[in-house]
């Protein structure tokens, strides 16, 4: 069973690529993972607070006029079905705890 030498050369060349991704995952998560993760944290909070301003009257939390909330309406609609799961479930001690971390 030989292999010829172009079969060797694609075999390294994939090795070296596999290594590279390994090596630049890890710098990734070694440097800016923490950052990338609390920005989309922080993210999601605020575009939650937004969505319970413009429609908290589904909580029953009317803040802004409905002339308001039917002009945002468009930008709101993919956010409503997250945004009340989140609002509406129940929270723990190990949420709160996370919160804080």
């Amino acid at each position: 069973m030989t292999t010829t030498p172009a079969g060797r050369i694609n075999r390294w060349r994939e090795r070296a690529r596999a290594v590279g991704e390994w090596v630049a995952g890890f710098i990734y998560g070694m440097t800016v993972f923490e950052i990338v993760r609390h920005f989309r944290r922080q993210r999601a909070d605020l575009e939650h607070l937004f969505v319970l301003i413009s429609f908290g009257d589904l909580l029953g939390v009317p803040i802004l006029p409905p002339y308001y909330s039917l002009r945002l309406l468009p930008y709101i609609v993919p956010l409503i079905q997250k945004w009340k799961y989140r609002m509406l479930r129940e929270r723990d001690l190990t949420d709160l705890a996370a919160d804080l971390g």
